[in-house]
């Protein structure tokens, strides 16, 4: 089976963690409470200097809906010029129209700013109102993949629309399940689609290596990773799939 294993970084801690792990792509991503939005220009710039795996940002100026203003839209074109001079491989991002559609016309934009770099959209994808216009939207746009949840919260639950999906793609578009995707469900996930591409956040909390903390300050000072035996559990469940 070829297959893909992208992970998420939340820090670059996790970047060098998940490339050891023999990951095959990082989506970069700061704010991990708002579920990931647009690393800093410092982030973007020490994670390519040290990964030597492809490197997909994400593009999204803030948490919340998928609906941008004009500024926030304009914030959007100048971080992706910024990952295009950086050399990333590609970026992360989604539009939505008010009604849930996909925002053909800002998409189409971007995906022609992008290039050559090549183009996700996120789980925005998850909050369209028609997941099959939706597909026939994005491939239109010119993205190169889809990563979604199958338009539910975990990805073992939405597994019927995201094989649904993947026929209808007919190898037009990749279709990456994500969110909830663990070693101990791939394998499930991946005879019920027939996916070839997977996502998982293999998140780690990491204590503080502080030896003096104030504390009446209550505060909590753990960050994030990713763990290691999962990423490679993962792998190795694939590779023996």
């Amino acid at each position: 089976m070829n297959f893909k294993l992208e992970v998420i970084g939340f820090s670059l801690d996790a970047c060098v963690k998940a490339q050891a792990a023999g990951v095959h792509r990082i989506e970069l991503c700061d704010n991990v409470g708002e579920g990931g939005t647009t690393p800093s220009y410092g982030f973007l710039k020490a994670a390519r200097e040290i990964l030597q795996i492809d490197l997909y940002p994400m593009i999204r100026p803030r948490g919340g809906d998928f609906l941008y203003s004009d500024a926030e839209f304009e914030a959007m074109k100048t971080d992706i010029a910024l990952c295009k001079q950086l050399g990333c491989e590609g970026v992360v991002f989604g539009i939505l129209l008010p009604d849930g559609r996909i925002d053909k016309q800002r998409m189409s934009a971007l995906v022609e700013l992008a290039y050559p770099m090549g183009v996700t959209i996120h789980r925005a994808f998850d909050r369209s109102n028609d997941p099959f216009q939706a597909l026939e939207d994005v491939i239109d746009i010119g993205c190169e993949r889809i990563l979604t949840s199958g338009q539910q919260p975990n990805v073992m639950d939405g597994a019927g629309l995201i094989a649904e999906l993947i026929r209808k793609a007919d190898d037009r578009i990749i279709i990456m399940p994500g969110s909830g995707l663990k070693s101990g469900n791939v394998r499930e996930l991946a005879e019920k689609t027939g996916a070839t591409e997977f996502h998982t956040s293999a998140r780690k909390d990491m204590g503080s290596r502080m030896e003096y903390t104030n504390a009446a300050m209550q505060e909590n000072l753990r960050s994030v990773s990713v763990d290691e035996e999962e990423i490679k559990k993962i792998i190795e469940t694939l590779q023996n799939h």
